[in-house]
């Protein structure tokens, strides 16, 4: 028998989001059973395959998260690990690299890292993890603009700079204004980042350097954040990896602020009656 490749999924859990009061949006119940953000999205990956979650936790995030899922889900073992920092001499953890960079240690398997309240879609985690087996290169899933930004106001996109299925920079474009997307340079075609990605430990590796020079270099500074689509964009520029982008089939949801949840509910109740 064929022993199966170890693949992990890694969610970022460590923040909690001031527009929900000190809640943990990610156990917002948005599924048509009651399913929290997290659960739904869980639900999705282990059916990809994967052998390991890892929640990167913080502070507020830790003890919920270990009362409410345990070390397992659906017979899949968990690990948590803590993002720390010095509450004396910063106002917030150091960002999303940093809190990927807490797993440089425990992580020996090519992995799937991704936000803890975004549902990305099970063909989406399946896409990735099959790339994982098969692939050394790492890899991401790209969302038409169009269909990732509200129909009014403003909002903020990783857009994608793309040659022959590879990426080759991620560049964050302000205020992009569905009605209006010629004002930013964007077509509605256009692939942006929701902060998916496959990765390998020796990326992982080069994370941390990066950020340990990225910490050296802000001190001083108590709000500034490491950013991951940032410094992959600086590895990709440096052509110290090497990154394959997959459009997606699949409809990315997401909860900013909690007037998205009978939304995101409307529509997952919609997708389970389709199914």
């Amino acid at each position: 028998m064929v022993k199966q490749k170890e693949i992990a999924i890694v969610y970022m859990c460590a923040g909690i989001s001031s527009r929900f009061g000190g809640k943990i949006k990610q156990f917002a119940k948005v599924g048509p059973i009651g399913e929290t953000l997290i659960e739904y999205s869980l639900n999705q990956a282990t059916n990809a395959g994967f052998t390991k979650i890892i929640f990167i936790v913080g502070n507020k995030t830790e003890l919920p998260f270990k009362e409410k899922f345990g070390n397992d889900y659906r017979g899949i073992p968990i690990e948590y690990v803590l993002q720390k920092y010095d509450v004396k001499i910063r106002d917030k953890p150091w960002g999303t690299t940093d809190a990927l960079c807490t797993i440089k240690d425990i992580i020996a398997c090519p992995f799937v890292v991704c936000n803890g309240d975004d549902i990305y879609g099970e063909n989406t985690f399946k896409l990735l993890a099959e790339h994982l087996k098969k692939e050394n290169d790492e890899a991401t899933i790209g969302y038409k603009l169009c269909e990732v930004i509200p129909d009014f106001g403003k909002t903020n996109r990783g857009i994608f700079q793309i040659d022959n299925k590879y990426v080759e920079s991620l560049k964050e474009v302000l205020s992009i204004e569905k009605n209006n997307l010629s004002a930013t340079n964007n077509t509605p075609d256009d692939l942006c980042s929701m902060n998916i990605y496959a990765l390998h430990p020796k990326t992982v590796n080069l994370l941390s350097k990066s950020l340990k020079r990225f910490k050296l270099n802000n001190k001083d500074n108590k709000k500034i954040e490491c950013l991951l689509p940032e410094e992959l964009s600086n590895l990709l520029e440096k052509e110290k990896i090497k990154m394959k982008i997959y459009p997606s089939n699949d409809l990315w949801i997401g909860v900013t602020n909690p007037e998205d949840e009978p939304i995101v509910r409307k529509k997952l109740i919609e997708i389970s009656k389709k199914t």
